[in-house]
């Protein structure tokens, strides 16, 4: 059976390893991202496991990005029966030192793309009952002012996830989050030299002390972010909307 998915930051990490596991599933993915050589990577591997790569090169950021993606992918598929919404880096700086421009940036590449994503979607989702999958984060749940836009940004997303989930129920389309914890990530890396350089530890050292400090046993990795978004796009899954789905080894101590 014909299957095509969308998936937004697509070129490295989570993004990278969701193509990969997907391309077991699915006949045919749109690949999006704004770096066509790292993009060009994710299409060998999705090739490699039998389903067709299409490369979609966009800055999510720009409002007309979301229609253009949704366009070629009908235009080279006919359908859509997926899409998970991967992109958004928020910016990682202290609640006082945050820039305007920065909070704009947050919301507009993690946020607003994922919205206008879905909205673009939306028919061609309601017509092979489809499902969409956000990327939020455990510190939805758990703020700090240290990373205010980061948290601030994926209890937003939680809520517009739902609200599309409540429009979905009538239009039978399933929507749900994925909230990954601490997963090792060329990102994550990143804030573990912040955070090595903060406590003047090396780097391997600051690795193990964070993992004892957040309380898990192993940090995740890509694959297993990608399973979980892999579940809630399988039939035995289709039940479950309006969830979401906390990925994080145990990291999040709330209810």
């Amino acid at each position: 059976m014909e299957r095509v998915a969308i998936i937004t930051g697509a070129s490295r990490g989570i993004g990278r390893a969701t193509a990969a596991r997907l391309a077991r599933d699915f006949s045919a993915l749109a690949l999006v991202a704004r770096t066509r050589e790292t993009l060009e990577e994710t299409a060998e591997t999705v090739r490699a496991a039998g389903a067709k790569p299409l490369l979609l090169v966009h800055d999510l950021r720009q409002p007309d990005a979301a229609g253009a993606v949704v366009a070629a992918t009908l235009e080279h598929f006919g359908r859509i029966d997926a899409v998970a919404c991967i992109a958004g880096a928020v910016p990682q700086a202290d609640m006082f030192a945050l820039t305007d421009e920065q909070w704009d940036d947050g919301f507009a590449l993690k946020f607003h793309s994922a919205r206008r994503l879905t909205l673009a979607a939306w028919d061609a989702l309601k017509a092979t009952h489809g499902s969409v999958a956000i990327t939020s984060g455990t510190s939805a749940y758990t703020p700090k002012a240290s990373v205010a836009a980061v948290g601030t940004i994926n209890a937003a997303i939680l809520a517009l996830a739902k609200a599309f989930a409540d429009r979905g129920i009538e239009d039978g389309v399933q929507v749900n989050t994925i909230l990954p914890g601490s997963v090792m990530t060329d990102r994550r890396l990143t804030m573990l030299q912040f955070y090595a350089d903060k406590h003047s530890l090396s780097l391997d050292a600051a690795i193990d002390r964070f993992a004892a400090e957040v309380g898990i046993a192993r940090y995740g990795q890509p694959e297993d972010i990608a399973n979980a978004i892999a579940f809630l796009f399988s039939a035995e899954s289709h039940w479950i909307t309006g969830t979401a789905l906390r990925v994080d080894g145990g990291e999040t101590k709330v209810l």
